[in-house]
C-alpha cells in the first residue's frame, strides 16, 4: 500500500525566481507555483515564463501551478502554457461550478478552489466531478465574502471548513486547509495545524519556508503512532490466525476500520520517514 503525502503544499509566487529555485531544497510534499494573487497584474507574462522554466527542472514532488481565474485576461495563456509544459496539476481559483469544472477536459489532476460562499455550498457537486483531485480552502477571500470578524481558532469558518472537509471526502477526493497569514506567530500556525488535522483535512497549504516542516510534523505520522498501528495489526492478525471474529487492542475493540486507518498511517509514515544515513 502506497499513500501519497500531502501534509505541506506551498505556494511560490511566479515572479520570484530566486524563490522558486529553493523551493526545490524544501521538504514540502507538494509545490504550487503561482500566478494568480500572488503576481500583480504587469508582472503575468514574466511570472509565466518563470513558471514554464521551471517546470523543465526536476522536483522531487508534485509540481502544481494556480492558474488565473476563468475570464481574466490570461486564463487561456496560463493553461495552455502549463499543459503544454507537463504541469502534475492545475489548482483553479474560486470555483463555483462544477459544470464548468467538467468543461474544461483537462489532461491533468485539477485542485479546485473554495473560496467562496457559492463554492462552499457546491463543494460536493465540484468534488464528485472526474479529473478534480481535492478542494483547497482560502479563507482569506471567504472571511471577506462573509463579512465574518478575524478569530484565532477561526470560529466563524467552522461550518464551511468542515463542509468542505465532508465534500471531498465523501467523493474519494483530498481536502487542504488553508494558508496561515501570519508568519511570525509559529505557535498560531502549529495550532491552526492541529485544529486542521482535527478537522480531517489531509494537509496545509503554506506560504512561507518556515512553515513547511511545522506542517509534516502536525498532518505526518510519528514513529510512535507507526508502533501502535504496526502492534494494532499485529493484533488483528494474531486473531484471525486463531480463528477468533473479535480481536482488541488495549482493551478496544478492532474493527476492520481501524485496520484500515493503521494501514494508511503506516503508509504515509513509510513515505515520509527520514532516509537512513
Amino acid at each position: 500500500m502506497s499513500v501519497k503525502p500531502w501534509r505541506s503544499v506551498l505556494y511560490v509566487p511566479g515572479d520570484k525566481p530566486r524563490a522558486i529555485e529553493k523551493a526545490r531544497t524544501l521538504r514540502a510534499d507538494a509545490v504550487i507555483l503561482d500566478l494568480e494573487d500572488a503576481v500583480a497584474p504587469e508582472h503575468k507574462d514574466a511570472a509565466r515564463g518563470n513558471v514554464k522554466e521551471a517546470l523543465a527542472w526536476r522536483w522531487p514532488g508534485p509540481l502544481l501551478v494556480r492558474v488565473n481565474g476563468l475570464g481574466t485576461p490570461w486564463e487561456y495563456a496560463d493553461r495552455e502554457m502549463a499543459l503544454l509544459a507537463g504541469v502534475d496539476g492545475l489548482v483553479l481559483p474560486k470555483v463555483e461550478d462544477a459544470g464548468t469544472v467538467r468543461d474544461l477536459h483537462l489532461r491533468v489532476p485539477l485542485w479546485a478552489m473554495i473560496e467562496t460562499p457559492l463554492g462552499v455550498l457546491r463543494a460536493p457537486e465540484i468534488a464528485a466531478v472526474p479529473g478534480v483531485a481535492g478542494l483547497i480552502v482560502g479563507t482569506n477571500d471567504l472571511a471577506r465574502a462573509l463579512r465574518t470578524r478575524p478569530h484565532p481558532g477561526r470560529l466563524p469558518l467552522l461550518h464551511a471548513l468542515s463542509a468542505v472537509v465532508l465534500a471531498a471526502r465523501a467523493h474519494g477526493k483530498l481536502p487542504l486547509d488553508a494558508v496561515f497569514n501570519d508568519v511570525r506567530d509559529p505557535e498560531g500556525f502549529a495550532r491552526e495545524c492541529e485544529q486542521g488535522r482535527t478537522l480531517g483535512f489531509a494537509g496545509k497549504t503554506v506560504i512561507h519556508p518556515d512553515q513547511v516542516e511545522p506542517a509534516n510534523a502536525a498532518f505526518g505520522v510519528t514513529d510512535v503512532e507507526a508502533d501502535e498501528a504496526r502492534a494494532l495489526l499485529a493484533a488483528w492478525e494474531q486473531a484471525r490466525a486463531e480463528g477468533r471474529s473479535v480481536a482488541t487492542y488495549l482493551g478496544a475493540l478492532v474493527e476492520q476500520m481501524h485496520v484500515e486507518e493503521a494501514r494508511e498511517r503506516l503508509a504515509i509514515w513509510e513515505e515520509t520517514r527520514p532516509e537512513p544515513r
